[in-house]
């Protein structure tokens, strides 16, 4: 064989054999370095909470540490927005909560659309509920609503286009069909405060965030769920629709990545996500502060998720809410 074209095959050779060795070299298993956790809203919710709580476990089973960075600020848009043009890679995750389903339809100049993510897993929710201070006459929502007929009553929440605003306006709207006003407050402590204080006629919230705690101290009164089951920190409050309301509404935490993210790694997030929420100590806690634990697959985190847009989307759309 003449010496020019060995030196060519052995070359082209040298160089396929080095492409495959590099190819392999890079195609190191998920995760190859540390993973990003960003949180909607600020320290201290339960959305950070359970983030700090899961990245700790995905750490320990995955052998790559979980950073958790907290970008608050426009209903949870400013972090979901980062995500969604963040490389499909698995390494940049946003944890956020039912805020992200609502705003699909209630910000429309957000600069993203819900599917610029991907749910890897719902792990937590608390129903939506109604309350009322602890002078007021009635036992439950059913007899409340009875009062209630004829007249203009107030509600209070943590602000306008909450999940709780939402979903308490739509049913005295379209369920109830009461005249009621929203009194939005600035978080949900002066909203607590001002029920108890009998500055509003109802509370709207969700069991979470330290209402099932003053709901069992007394220092408010629960009247309804709205859920299709009774909650195990309340099992004294009644469900909406054993007053004859049936209607289900809740806040839920969720894991996210950007859509394009290969379904190899968001199963094997999703996979070592639920083996985490399995840790007794986590459930009790998530069970005690009126958190119920979600279990699913990706798939059906991803079913789940697409049936909350259009919920809320529906809600949104009757009110006629709109943030720019």
């Amino acid at each position: 064989m003449p010496i020019k074209p060995f030196i060519k095959y052995a070359a082209v050779a040298m160089a396929a054999l080095g492409a495959l060795g590099a190819g392999s070299a890079g195609a190191q298993p998920y995760p190859a370095r540390d993973i990003t956790f960003i949180v909607a809203f600020a320290p201290g919710g339960v959305a950070d909470t359970l983030a700090r709580f899961v990245g700790k476990g995905l750490s320990e089973k995955l052998g790559r540490t979980v950073v958790v960075e907290n970008r608050g600020g426009a209903g949870g848009n400013i972090a979901a927005a980062a995500v969604a043009r963040a490389a499909p890679d698995g390494y940049t995750l946003l944890v956020t909560t039912t805020a992200v389903a609502i705003n699909e339809t209630l910000r429309p100049n957000k600069g993203f659309a819900a599917s610029d993510l991907k749910p890897i897993a719902i792990m937590a929710s608390s129903p939506e509920a109604l309350v009322t201070g602890p002078g007021n006459p009635a036992a439950n929502l059913g007899e409340f609503l009875k009062s209630a007929k004829g007249k203009n009553i107030t509600f209070a929440s943590a602000g306008v286009g909450s999940g709780s605003h939402i979903a308490a306006e739509y049913f005295f709207k379209e369920i109830a069909k009461i005249s009621a006003t929203h009194v939005p407050f600035q978080g949900g402590a002066p909203a607590i405060a001002a029920t108890i204080g009998n500055q509003v006629d109802l509370l709207a919230t969700t069991l979470g965030g330290g209402t099932a705690a003053q709901i069992a101290s007394g220092k408010l009164k629960g009247l309804g769920v709205a859920s299709t089951k009774r909650a195990a920190v309340t099992p004294n409050v009644p469900t909406d629709a054993e007053a004859g309301y049936p209607f289900q509404a809740s806040s839920w935490v969720g894991v996210f990545a950007p859509a394009g993210t290969s379904p190899e790694i968001t199963a094997k997030l999703n996979a070592t996500i639920e083996e985490v929420m399995k840790d007794p100590a986590l459930r009790q806690k998530l069970t005690s502060i009126g958190f119920d634990p979600i279990e699913g697959s990706q798939a059906q985190a991803e079913s789940y998720f697409k049936a909350e847009v259009a919920n809320w989307g529906k809600m949104v759309k009757t009110l006629g809410l709109s943030i720019k």
